[in-house]
This record gives C-alpha cells, sequence and structure tokens, in this order.
C-alpha cells in the first residue's frame, strides 16, 4: 500500500475544494471504462460522441490510450490546482507549458512504447489540452452548476464529520484504500509505492465525479487527493410528476433527497434553495408526516419517515384514479 506521512500542521492546513480539471479528467475516465450505476445514465449520454471524437482525432486516441493505466495516470492531467475558484483555463496553463519531451516522458511513466503518433506529432500539450477542453464543453459544463452544488453538499458532509469525529472519522470514509493509520500515516492506496512525506506541504481533498481517490501533486509543496462523491450525491434524484404535482417541486425535491439522512445544510447546497426556504419545506413535510427527524451532534437530519417513502417509491400507474 501507499502511504501519505503527515503532521499537525499539514493536517490543520488541508482544505476540501473541487478542481474543474480534475473533474473534466474524472469525466474522461468515466468515458473510457464500465461505471458505478449512478453513472451509467451519464455515460450513456456521452459515450458515443466522445468515440466519434477519439475516431476523428488520432492524437487524442493514442493521449487516452497511452496516459491511463491500472494504478498510474499521466502527471501532466493530474495537477492539484493552485487556489480555489480557479477556471479549466487558468488549471491548464501549466499543461500548456510543457514541452513535447514532457508530455512524452508522462506517458511513458504509464505505458511504452509510446503510440507511433505520439512520437511523430509535435504540440502534444495543445493536443491534450484541446481534448479536455471538449470534455468539459460537451459533458460537463452543461451542468457544471448542478455538479458543483453536489461536490459542494459532499464537502459539508465530510467537513461536518470532521469536527465531530476528527481526521480518522473523514479519511476511514473517504475511499475504500483510504484510511488513517496512526502516527502521522495516512494510507492513500492499494499499490505498492513508496511512502510520500508531506509534512509542511499543502494537502488538498477535492471532491470528484470519481470512481475512486487518485492522488496528484504540484512538486515540491502542492500534494492532493481526489475522492468519489459519495453515492447520494453523485446523480440528483428526480421526482416523478405526479409527486411535484402534489408537493410542488421543491418540497418533492427535498423528500427525494432525504432517501437517506441529509441535513438542513446539505439540502441547502443540493438544491441551490435558500436557509430559510429548506428549513420552511423541511417542517411542512416533517408536520405532514413524510420526514423524521433528531438531532445529530451540531446538526439537524430529516429522512423519509414510512410515509414517505411509500409516497416516494409508489408507482404512478398504481395510484388510485381520483373520483
Amino acid at each position: 500500500m501507499s502511504e501519505f506521512l503527515v503532521d499537525a500542521d499539514t493536517l490543520a492546513n488541508a482544505r476540501f475544494g473541487t478542481s474543474q480539471l480534475t473533474e473534466t479528467v474524472a469525466a474522461l475516465k468515466l468515458l473510457r471504462a464500465p461505471v458505478e450505476p449512478w453513472y451509467r445514465p451519464w455515460r450513456d449520454a456521452h459515450v458515443a460522441a466522445y468515440r466519434e471524437q477519439l475516431a476523428a482525432h488520432p492524437v487524442w486516441a493514442a493521449l487516452v490510450d497511452n496516459a491511463f493505466g491500472t494504478s498510474w495516470a499521466a502527471d501532466f492531467l493530474t495537477v492539484p490546482p493552485l487556489g480555489p475558484d480557479l477556471t479549466l483555463e487558468d488549471e491548464l496553463e501549466l499543461m500548456l507549458a510543457l514541452s513535447d519531451d514532457q508530455i512524452r516522458a508522462d506517458l511513458s511513466v504509464v505505458r511504452t512504447p509510446l503510440r507511433t503518433v505520439l512520437v511523430e506529432t509535435d504540440g502534444l500539450a495543445a493536443e491534450a489540452a484541446d481534448l479536455l477542453r471538449w470534455i468539459w464543453s460537451a459533458t460537463v459544463e452543461p451542468e457544471w452548476p448542478r455538479r458543483v452544488r453536489l461536490l459542494q453538499a459532499d464537502i459539508v458532509s465530510r467537513t461536518s464529520r470532521l469536527s465531530e469525529h476528527g481526521w480518522s472519522g473523514v479519511l476511514n470514509r473517504l475511499g475504500q484504500d483510504v484510511r488513517w493509520l496512526g502516527d502521522g500515516r495516512i494510507q492513500v492506496n492499494r499499490w505498492d509505492y513508496p511512502v510520500t512525506d508531506v509534512r509542511g506541504a499543502d494537502l488538498l481533498f477535492l471532491a470528484a465525479h470519481t470512481q475512486r481517490v487518485n492522488v496528484s501533486w504540484r512538486l515540491p509543496d502542492r500534494f492532493a487527493l481526489a475522492y468519489p462523491v459519495t453515492g447520494i450525491f453523485a446523480t440528483a434524484a428526480t421526482p416523478d410528476e405526479p409527486l411535484v404535482q402534489l408537493l410542488g417541486r421543491n418540497r418533492a425535491h427535498i423528500l427525494v433527497a432525504a432517501a437517506q439522512p441529509v441535513s438542513t445544510t446539505l439540502l441547502v447546497a443540493t438544491t441551490g434553495l435558500s436557509l430559510a426556504t429548506v428549513s420552511d419545506h423541511l417542517r411542512v413535510l416533517t408536520d405532514a408526516g413524510l420526514l423524521e427527524r433528531r438531532r445529530s451532534g451540531r446538526s439537524v437530519l430529516y429522512w423519509q419517515s414510512d410515509t414517505g417513502r411509500r409516497v416516494t417509491r409508489r408507482p404512478a400507474s398504481n395510484r388510485p384514479e381520483p373520483r
């Protein structure tokens, strides 16, 4: 297994965030391989166009083929952001400054020999950037406002857990191969690589629509773990139209989102509604017997009652006709 060696200052200054580049590379990975059930509708909607683009751009196809291995991705694709709220273009600047030899060297770490077109083509950084721009514009950007709300909701969930359970409570739920080992050691994956000393460095935790934790760095002093947004936030559940007609769209969305316990803060992040509006809807749904509630630490959690589950899961075709 691989480990990060950290100290108290590293953890005290560690922060959670998002990255448009990380999200775009994660989307590229999802288009390449089988995915978890909650990602299948998104993949099915975009995979045909993705394959058409690779067929039309042989250099892109070769980059994708050479850039991803079983336990490693080419470094130029996975650099952590230098700050919050950067655009994809901001994050691509470092890649665009790399020479062809540097791109080929990163690719060779993953897989050799390189495809012939990668050896013979000049301007590989620009080609890689154009590939990522297409992935972003065609598959991520149209739904970025919704995506970023889901990512932020996950971050709120993680940071809330940090305040209640400490870093061990957060890390042990970050991904199946990540856990707190004690003595300043974090297991970051199951691969047999040397220990990475990140003491005194910046450590980022990047929420992303990815299927496993990915390690990245911007040497010498910035390291990141891109981790999977939890399943309940990976896709936004859509309520049936009859439920919307009964409750109203916002209350129906909140009731469906509460299939698992959620806090007011999480619902604000996922719905984009104000705190006052969400609180009002939660009160109405609770008073109607559709939600249960209880306090957990500093948060109040809400989840569907038995009646709420029956209302959300009952097929519309089986509902009695109004008299």
